[in-house]
């Protein structure tokens, strides 16, 4: 069997290859990939290469596949799972395999597993960890590629936690019924987290939305709206900080003065870190969700509030298979929709420079077919080729009756015309 597919061989040196890959063991199940949608953690790889702490040492020689944010059909079962999986249904993997000892990851680790191929084998601690999750392809392979980084939005607001003064036990989550804000959040990311915070279980009284681009805030407002929040319950105020003479005084100001229970960064800024400290309230949590670059980031904390306010801070980098599993059943049942965190799409051909450029490349996710070539495109320029290319006229067509975004119908009419 051969496969098609990106390596890396070290830093930033990543080639896409066509290769055979080995006989399939009794333990090991062989899986077509279909979608795979490029993290900021692939690119943070290709520039560490050897020296980043999931990738293997000996790239030069066993390069890796690239790509841990995937969803494809199983094609052929091992001995081994023939109970458990079948052939020609849909999965999706949890890349974080927590193995005792090791940073072991898929799109890190494997020769021959990862999302950024054709065809992959994977291997047996993934089944035995219970990361090779099922979905529903009645959605689109794209959601299931996007529960990955859902899931690290999931995990976000579980590790949030609150307790009571001289009762040493903490509840995990935040707050049900209140008030929360989200800082710096109308990026692809933020975007999921807003439409997970107005339907997960816990959803606040309170939602409070930043960012200082007009734009984003704009297009944040157009996806969730404040009478799409109040269907369910919350009261949703989205503020442009950058407008605000003192945005400490204006946010503090939404939750009657008594500050926020959860506060959520989304962007590794000193600054935005220092309000959301300023605005927390009594036993208020405040996660740091921004994956910072400058090892050195730091920023003020008041300390006094911790000792007499059980103020307390929170980090978290990635999700948990629960947290994965509870994004496919919100997506599958239509609760969720992870599209509004797609920008662009492209094929295998476009893999190499999106994930090398990836900072560079402005706007959301960037999904992958890895079976099709087509360059990286954005959304809103697809009206702009369909005047040379029909094709994407059509696909203008499919996404702008669709508030402009991703769906099953454009990922099935990119299937069969690409």
């Amino acid at each position: 069997m051969k496969t098609k597919a990106v390596r890396i061989y070290g830093k930033e040196d990543l080639r896409l290859e066509e290769f055979d890959l080995p006989e399939l063991n009794d333990d090991e199940i062989l899986m077509e990939i279909v979608s795979d949608s490029v993290c900021m953690s692939t690119y943070k790889e290709a520039l560490q290469g050897e020296n980043h702490q999931r990738v293997n040492k000996d790239i030069k020689e066993r390069p890796v596949i690239v790509g841990h944010e995937c969803a494809g059909i199983i094609r052929k079962v091992g001995k081994k799972w023939k109970d458990q999986y079948k052939e020609n249904e849909t999965y999706t993997i949890q890349p974080a395999l927590n193995i005792e000892g090791s940073m072991a990851s898929v799109g890190y680790s494997f020769e021959y597993c990862g999302g950024d191929a054709t065809f992959i084998v994977v291997p047996d601690i993934v089944m035995e960890k219970g990361c090779l999750l099922p979905f529903d392809s009645g959605n689109g392979f794209f959601q299931a590629s996007l529960a990955e980084p859902m899931s690290c939005i999931i995990g976000a607001f579980h590790s949030m936690y609150h307790g009571e003064r001289g009762v040493y036990q903490h509840e995990m989550g935040i707050v049900k019924g209140g008030k929360s804000a989200l800082l710096a959040c109308c990026g692809p990311m933020g975007l999921g987290a807003i439409g997970y915070m107005l339907n997960c279980v816990r959803r606040p009284g309170l939602l409070v939305v930043t960012d200082i681009d007009e734009d984003r805030l704009k297009r944040a407002q157009t996806l969730f709206s404040e009478d799409y929040a109040k269907e369910r319950g919350v009261e949703l105020h989205y503020v442009n900080t950058a407008k605000e003479e003192n945005e400490v005084e204006t946010l503090r100001a939404l939750t009657g003065g008594t500050g926020f229970d959860d506060v959520s960064v989304y962007a590794p800024v000193r600054q935005v870190i220092e309000t959301a400290d300023k605005i927390l309230g009594f036993d208020g949590c405040l996660n740091f969700f921004a994956g910072p670059v400058d090892p050195e980031l730091s920023a003020m904390f008041n300390f006094f509030n911790v000792h007499y306010k059980m103020t307390h801070i929170v980090g978290s980098s990635g999700g948990n298979t629960e947290d994965m599993k509870e994004c496919l059943r919100m997506s599958g049942e239509g609760i969720l929709n992870p599209a509004v965190m797609v920008t662009h799409v492209g094929g295998m051909d476009a893999v190499i420079d999106t994930t090398l450029n990836l900072p560079k490349i402005p706007g959301g996710k960037k999904l992958i077919y890895v079976g099709i070539d087509m360059e990286l495109t954005a959304i809103d320029e697809f009206e702009e080729k369909g005047r040379t290319d029909e094709r994407f006229q059509t696909l203008a067509n499919i996404t702008q009756k669709n508030n402009g975004l991703w769906c099953a119908e454009a990922e099935n009419y990119l299937l069969d015309n690409f």
